[in-house]
């Protein structure tokens, strides 16, 4: 009965498998948690998962059908990321062989297979850059795609609202515990991460894909798409604000400035770019404003952090977060808020809150940052850490035997100045992690340290994980001035590449242009504090995003190629 159609399924999956496989890894990479499946190393937080199968899987049909000639090779990226990969293989000789400080051992291979898993996983991230180049034949390809992304932007914001609300389960990998894909759910003031595996990812995520949503709102000339787009902007608004991420709220405030900056440069006259400017700038300040009052509580205490040096600001912030949680207060007696049921969910008997999870602190099992901020005293305690947690301390002492035997005690933790004063997160930035980034720099300015060695203390000393909080000085420590130069050389030549489809006459081309080229710009910013495109959800969405760009980017300006290559394809 299907004999007939059976040549022509064949045909059609094999012209658009591709196409179908990008638009599932667009969809499921953001929206399936963090659950491990196994180790890809003995003792170690990064661990394998079904996003990584699923990457593989399309990268197999990405290397048939280019054998079988049937895609192009014309990657307008291919020779900046190749020579980065070139770079990072030589900065794991040079960790090997000349600074020495990845152990090379036959009995001891996690070292150099810790740092050779690391620098596969960037390879990893940019292969998303080809399958999505090389999907797009068409608009039409374009448009699946973008429709695709909103509604995956829809389903993160709708997921996290069952986090707050409906105890939906939480799955970490803020520490080693988390990862190991503990069911958790929020408590009242816990940090909204949604699908992510933190809330920092989370709102790096929100920082590109807000961005880009806004700009195609302005963009397009469809008032019933350009409705559904500012919905989308505006719920996932709301999530940024659950998520309750400074530096990602200030990276999102800056990219939608540049939206708006570039939108109106394109404006043909200085009154119509005036007119354009004002109006549009106010709104997006009434509803960042009305966001930040009604929905932003979390985000006030942690602003405050930054404030109380300034004891100025100090007061003033207290005057208006007194006068905001009055009018909060007001809203929700008046239309009874608190007793619609939509807002309220039953706890689950299966999983653990992150208020039991403190309870469990000595076995690590929790992060500060899940508790909401209560200031305290100057010079207390930094104003980010919330738990007296004391330090234990090995200790040796002689019997009456004369043995010597060792016990574990408790002191007062102390706190370093930069902690005091700038709170234990930033502290610890100061302190640790950004001078072990640029220690790893001066090793070998020119290769750096090697992937995964500038949180070590020594040359044998294996971490459970990396993290530095800022992209530029890990990936200087990591891969030195080389490695520096070629990582954002990619992302200046896509900034170049999407700088060019702004003289575009087609609206949907120019709004996805001036979202790209906005968000990375927000997503550099969000780079100076949080290891970005290190995370796996945002690395990627991001060079995902990046081969539609480059996809669109020749059909523009050379699509002989593209025809060329669908023609030889039906063929």
């Amino acid at each position: 009965m299907f004999k007939p159609y059976l040549p022509k399924l064949i045909n059609w999956l094999d012209q658009h498998l591709l196409l179908l496989l990008s638009a599932l890894l667009l969809a499921f990479i953001p929206l399936y948690p963090k659950i491990p499946l196994f180790e890809a190393i003995p003792g170690y937080l990064v661990r394998i998962r079904l996003e990584d199968f699923l990457v593989l899987f399309t990268v197999v049909i990405w290397l048939i059908q280019l054998k079988r000639q049937q895609l192009f090779f014309h990657h307008p990226l291919l020779k900046a990321i190749t020579i980065y990969a070139v770079v990072g293989f030589l900065s794991v000789l040079s960790a090997v062989i000349i600074t020495k400080t990845v152990p090379f051992q036959t009995n001891d291979w996690l070292h150099l297979t810790k740092t050779l898993l690391h620098y596969l996983r960037y390879l990893e991230y940019f292969s998303l850059s080809f399958i999505l180049f090389n999907s797009i034949k068409s608009k039409q390809d374009l448009y699946l795609l973008l429709t695709v992304f909103c509604l995956t932007v829809i389903a993160v914001s709708v997921y996290g609202f069952g986090q707050k609300y409906y105890y939906w389960p939480v799955y970490s990998t803020m520490n080693r515990e988390f990862s190991k894909g503990i069911r958790l759910y929020l408590t009242e003031h816990a940090r909204v991460q949604s699908t992510f595996g933190g809330h920092y990812d989370l709102a790096a995520f929100l920082v590109i894909s807000l961005t880009i949503i806004l700009a195609l709102a302005f963009k397009l000339k469809n008032n019933l798409v350009k409705l559904a787009l500012h919905l989308t902007h505006l719920l996932g608004l709301w999530l940024l604000m659950a998520s309750a991420s400074r530096t990602s709220f200030i990276a999102y405030v800056f990219a939608s400035g540049i939206t708006l900056i570039i939108i109106t440069w394109s404006k043909a006259k200085w009154q119509l770019r005036v007119k354009w400017l004002v109006s549009r700038s106010l709104g997006l300040v009434v509803i960042w404003t009305m966001m930040v009052y009604f929905f932003g509580g979390d985000m006030y205490e942690r602003f405050l952090q930054t404030l109380q040096g300034y004891p100025q600001f100090d007061q003033l912030y207290h005057r208006l977060n007194d006068q905001r949680q009055q009018t909060l207060n007001w809203v929700i007696a008046t239309i009874k808020l608190d007793q619609v049921s939509v807002f309220k969910g039953y706890k689950p008997e299966n999983a653990i809150s992150l208020e039991e999870a403190v309870q469990l602190e000595q076995q690590q099992v929790v992060v500060s940052s899940d508790q909401r901020p209560v200031p305290v005293k100057p010079g207390d305690k930094p104003s980010d850490v919330y738990v007296d947690v004391p330090d234990y301390v090995k200790v040796a002492t002689t019997s009456a035997s004369g043995e010597t035997v060792y016990e574990i005690i408790e002191q007062p933790r102390t706190w370093s100045e930069n902690a005091q004063v700038h709170g234990l997160s930033f502290g610890i930035r100061l302190d640790a992690l950004w001078p072990q980034a640029i220690q790893g720099f001066l090793q070998n300015p020119l290769l750096g340290s090697g992937y995964a060695t500038l949180n070590k203390k020594g040359v044998s000393h294996f971490t459970e994980a990396e993290s530095t909080d800022n992209n530029f000085l890990r990936i200087l420590g990591e891969t030195g001035l080389l490695g520096f130069i070629s990582f954002y050389g990619i992302i200046i030549l896509a900034l170049v590449k999407a700088a060019q489809l702004l003289k575009s006459s087609d609206q949907l081309t120019k709004g996805l242009a001036t979202g790209f080229i906005a968000a990375t710009l927000g997503l550099l910013v969000n780079a100076g504090f949080i290891d970005v495109f290190a995370a796996s959800k945002v690395a990627f969405t991001y060079w995902a995003l990046t081969g539609m760009i480059m996809a669109l980017y020749l059909l523009e300006t050379n699509p002989k190629i593209i025809k060329k290559s669908t023609q030889k394809k039906l063929h």
